[in-house]
């Protein structure tokens, strides 16, 4: 038998929160419900664990910025999340509290502020990896042509190199997203439903119109499937790189070292345009960044560029100079 949910019980605008607000309101992404729901599936089983309530009877006045922070700490403490992983649940929790704050009067307004006032915490930005050409290009080679996974996989990390994509952007990729125009562009939906076209090199076009027509795929089949018929899932496309990388290391040492992500594909492909003298907002258009600011940080990756900044100033022999103010404006400032 269901338990009976009380007036000022959670669960209804919990309820309300998602299939109103999220879904028909905002038309939020299908990755952006998931995220919210595992944060609240995760903090309701915390609730149940420390407060023994079920998420059922629990009741707004437990949704507080103690329980939150207590929440948090957990999250770090015994389920070992980074600070990044702890400010997406803190998100999510900060989005509920600002939905009661407009459209529930059950609440009281100090409560939801004071979660609304705890503060994401900062982290350390590290330096992200990429492959030099010889190990980008041991990779794309190490998966075997002759079976139909291994040329699923070389067309899958050619297509990640070629474009610069999210693997969340190409898993998702049908056959209709390339046969558009004989296989010469492929159309990728990135964060927040933007689309972008980006054009294909000649190996890649050779790859894709083989692989598609050894498949007779149609339009609406996923371009890269499992073996069930299905888009590949993420955690399969990075299980297959980790087979072609360990195989890849036989030919490159410096790879059997490395641990590489679909990701840092993605990054491969930017730090190459960048030295090749492409300009940082095409490549920013290039992956669909929103802002120019994410890209910036691709400037800091390669030491070569930075040497050849270095000698280019010893060979102009310029020297800093310390500023010397005249004699007029240190009587200015003298006079204040």
């Amino acid at each position: 038998m269901k338990a009976k949910l009380k007036t000022g019980s959670l669960a209804l605008p919990l309820q309300r929160f998602f299939s109103e607000h999220l879904i028909n309101q905002r038309s939020v992404s299908s990755a952006t419900v998931a995220s919210y729901r595992d944060t609240f599936r995760l903090f309701l089983r915390y609730m149940e664990k420390i407060h023994r309530k079920s998420p059922a009877i629990l009741d707004l006045s437990d949704f507080t910025a103690p329980n939150v922070l207590a929440f948090l700490d957990y999250l770090e403490k015994e389920r070992h999340n980074k600070a990044r992983s702890r400010n997406t649940r803190l998100s999510a929790l900060r989005t509920f509290a600002g939905y009661l704050l407009a459209f529930d009067a059950v609440v009281q307004t100090p409560q939801l502020q004071r979660i609304l006032a705890i503060p994401r915490k900062r982290w350390e930005r590290p330096l992200v990896g990429f492959l030099s050409e010889a190990e980008i290009q041991a990779v794309l080679q190490a998966p075997s042509p002759n079976c139909w996974t291994g040329r699923r996989d070389r067309l899958l990390f050619q297509l990640l190199y070629n474009t610069g994509a999210r693997i969340s952007e190409i898993i998702h990729v049908c056959v209709a997203d390339v046969i558009q125009d004989q296989c010469q562009t492929i159309r990728f939906t990135g964060k927040g439903r933007k689309q972008r076209v980006l054009p294909l090199s000649k190996g890649t076009r050779r790859l894709l119109q083989s692989w598609i027509k050894e498949n007779a795929s149609q339009p609406d089949q996923p371009l890269f499937p499992n073996r069930f018929g299905h888009h590949i899932s993420r955690s399969g496309a990075a299980h297959r790189l980790q087979v072609a990388i360990a195989a890849a290391a036989h030919v490159c040492s410096s790879l059997g070292k490395r641990n590489i992500s679909p990701h840092q594909l993605r990054h491969t492909m930017a730090v190459h345009m960048l030295k090749t003298g492409v300009r940082l907002e095409v490549i920013a258009l290039w992956l669909g960044h929103e802002k120019l600011d994410t890209t910036h940080h691709y400037l800091e990756l390669d030491l070569a560029m930075k040497e050849k900044a270095l000698k280019s100033l010893d060979a102009c022999g310029t020297q800093s100079r310390r500023f010397q103010p005249t004699d007029q404006l240190l009587n200015f400032l003298d006079r204040l």
